[in-house]
């Protein structure tokens, strides 16, 4: 073990409210239990769900840190009994049930990746929650396979930019939705096959166009809202729809006809509930089947702006702009 410090510099969230409730505070170090790794945090994404928290509606895991952050990069300075795969001194980025907006950040071992070759950790810090998320559900659960058709809303998303990437490299043909000419030149650019400005067109009704009316194999929704009957008029027959977030809330008037007639399959997931081995087999398929596509340069991260840790309000406004393409990611100075 490196000799540590007794405390460190956090952003905690003083009250439910809006960016301004980001604090920086001073905290003793997390201590590790069985089979976890002590990370000094080099740099930390941002995601929505840190943004859903500090509003009170996102309240983490029982056992889980108060702190906001969800993935991490940096070095490994402690090992706790039964952390295996990892050193003293190791550089990884990894999956945080919470706590990531921290100088320090403990995670379970398993939950933890080589950061890969030619990155910085900045670019490494900006992988896991997108990178676990795309593949359990758009891979895992609902099955893409080479030629289908996938969409994804909010291409220039963190999610959104992940998953253009990987459906691409995977050899999906890849739709998405935008919002703006910018944001389409952007999609594009990933690799996207197919970029829909929603505020000029129903997304729906171009899938079917472009795609003979055949429809999308695979959709990723985190819209919600009136999403959910677009995106099954947007399916393809024995669709499969994946919901894993509601950002224009739920949708309480949907023609369930249209679900039996194309017999479709509209599923759904959390991740930071799920149980420590259950990410453990996500990160072992990300290391085995993508890690390698990302240090050949076949994927590429996507990170929109950098915040030091005191400017995690500002990191927040501008994820809840939505002008940003790719990931924003906090950083820690010496």
């Amino acid at each position: 073990m490196q000799n540590l410090p007794g405390t460190m510099s956090v952003v905690a969230i003083s009250q439910p409210g809006g960016p301004e409730v980001l604090v920086v505070e001073q905290r003793p170090l997390p201590d590790l239990n069985d089979g976890e790794i002590l990370i000094r945090v080099e740099a930390a994404g941002v995601n929505r769900p840190d943004v859903l928290q500090r509003m009170g509606a996102y309240p983490p895991p029982k056992g889980a840190s108060d702190l906001p952050g969800l993935e991490v990069a940096g070095e490994v300075v402690a090992l706790a009994d039964g952390a295996g795969g990892h050193a003293i001194g190791d550089k990884v980025t990894a999956l945080c049930p919470g706590g990531g907006y921290a100088e320090y950040c403990k995670v379970p071992a398993g939950h933890a990746l080589p950061v890969p070759s030619g990155l910085s950790a900045i670019e490494a810090a900006s992988l896991p929650e997108t990178f676990f998320t795309v593949w359990t559900n758009v891979f895992d659960r609902c099955g893409l396979k080479e030629g289908e058709r996938f969409l994804v809303h909010g291409g220039t998303s963190g999610i959104g930019t992940c998953a253009i990437q990987l459906a691409k490299a995977f050899g999906a043909e890849v739709f998405t939705t935008v919002g703006s000419d910018e944001k389409a030149e952007a999609v594009k650019a990933l690799g996207a096959d197919h970029a829909i400005n929603y505020r000029d067109v129903a997304f729906e009704k171009v899938v079917l166009e472009l795609s003979g009316g055949k429809g999308a194999d695979v959709i990723l929704d985190m819209v919600g809202g009136d999403y959910v009957e677009r995106n099954w008029k947007a399916a393809a027959v024995e669709g499969r729809i994946c919901q894993i977030a509601t950002l224009n809330g739920v949708s309480h008037d949907v023609n369930f006809s249209r679900l039996m007639v194309k017999r479709l399959t509209h599923t759904g997931t959390t991740l930071r509930p799920r149980d420590n081995a259950f990410k453990t087999a996500i990160a072992d398929n990300l290391k085995s089947k993508v890690w390698p596509l990302i240090e050949s340069g076949k994927i590429k991260p996507v990170v929109d702006s950098t915040y030091p840790l005191a400017e995690a309000a500002e990191a927040h406004k501008r994820m809840e702009s939505s002008g940003h393409i790719g990931k924003i990611v906090l950083t820690f100075g010496s």
